[in-house]
């Protein structure tokens, strides 16, 4: 493609000397399970969010999964997540023993609609998960209201969403725990799998440091029954060198979906990403939607320009949870943005010309 989706090389190749000192020094020590680089990312990126306890994991669903097993979520219980989304969200929430309950998104910023999720909570529901979709921040202070009421579990899903805030609130310090997804395309990547987990709650963070560890705080220390998901060193150690410019990179992508919203705001077939008033947006993805998807991606594909559908199906209709018995006409935000959503390329190594490549593109398509 002349224009990928991504290109990580990009990034690699301007940290070159910096990742690879890192590397070195990890294999120097020869400590590849819980070493002192470990330490040092949870330190910094609690640090980062001003939230005490930071606990890494071996990718972004365990995190999630973790936090529902601390929390003693069990079969019998439901927990709430949204109907459009990535699959992670739910099918924790089956691994867990729970019933997945989903609930459709607000149809201008795609995450959880409060006065859709007062119609699904009830006397089962043990915890909401508030996935922050794209970049764009839940609405946490009106979810938080609705969880507190019902006495219910806010868990926040920060895996697009790195330093987005809310209310002047960081996404992932409202709940009582936040998953992170450090999967090499997010805003903050690593090179391979890795996640973490943000939480205020001291005996919480203990119990969830003893469950990705087999139950164990230090060697045969085995409290509880758990599972193995630990943040590789190397990991580590990359993702303590890319932390230092997350920021700069969060503002790179601002910048790139602002020129795409001004070269493409006079296209009416087009629906351009809206950012909640009161919130920020770290643009993990460029979405627009257009009723003619299938048939622009095909056309941005023979100019040389690569696109991906994020997501294809909602949740409730994929296969997985067909046992469900759910129809488009129960979550129809879902089942309209399914059929109408295109991510397209958005990097913070992305050149605005590409970007006025990729709009002009775009432009030509619906000129015929």
């Amino acid at each position: 493609m002349d224009i990928p989706f991504v290109n990580l090389r990009l990034q690699y190749e301007s940290l070159r000397a910096e990742i690879d000192e890192a590397i070195q020094n990890v294999l120097h020590e020869a400590r590849f399970i819980g070493g002192g680089a470990v330490k040092v990312f949870e330190k910094q990126f609690a640090s980062l969010f001003d939230v005490p306890h930071c606990i890494s994991t071996g990718n972004g669903t365990d995190s999630l999964f973790i936090i529902l097993k601390a929390l003693g979520i069990q079969a019998g219980d439901e927990v709430i997540t949204p109907a459009f989304g990535c699959m992670p969200s739910a099918e924790v929430i089956s691994l867990a023993g729970a019933k997945p309950v989903f609930c459709d998104v607000d149809p201008e910023f795609y995450t959880l609609d409060p006065e859709k999720l007062l119609e699904k909570i009830n006397a089962k529901t043990k915890a909401v998960i508030a996935v922050h979709l794209y970049g764009q921040a839940a609405p946490l202070q009106a979810l938080k209201k609705i969880c507190d009421d019902k006495k219910t579990f806010l868990i926040e899903d920060c895996a697009q969403a790195h330093l987005t805030q809310e209310n002047n609130h960081i996404a992932g310090t409202v709940g009582i725990a936040s998953a992170f997804s450090f999967y090499p395309t997010k805003n903050l990547g690593a090179f391979g799998d890795a996640g973490c987990i943000l939480t205020r709650d001291l005996h919480l963070a203990e119990k969830m440091r003893r469950l990705r560890n087999h139950g164990a705080l230090v060697k045969d220390d085995h409290e509880l029954e758990g599972t193995n998901s630990r943040l590789d060193t190397l990991q580590a150690a990359i993702l303590s060198v890319k932390l230092k410019y997350l920021t700069q990179w969060n503002t790179a992508r601002v910048a790139l979906a602002q020129h795409y919203k001004s070269l493409l705001i006079n296209i009416p077939e087009i629906v351009l990403p809206k950012e909640r008033p009161g919130s920020t947006h770290s643009f993990h993805l460029f979405c627009i939607q257009t009723a003619h998807r299938d048939l622009l991606k095909k056309y941005l594909a023979d100019c040389g320009v690569e696109t991906i559908i994020h997501y294809p199906k909602g949740l409730p209709f994929t296969p997985a949870y067909q046992h469900l018995n759910h129809s488009e006409a129960d979550f129809p935000v879902t089942a309209h943005l399914q059929n109408h959503i295109l991510s397209l390329p958005l990097y913070p190594e992305l050149k605005a010309e590409a970007v006025a490549q990729v709009a002009e593109s775009i432009r030509q398509y619906f000129k015929k």
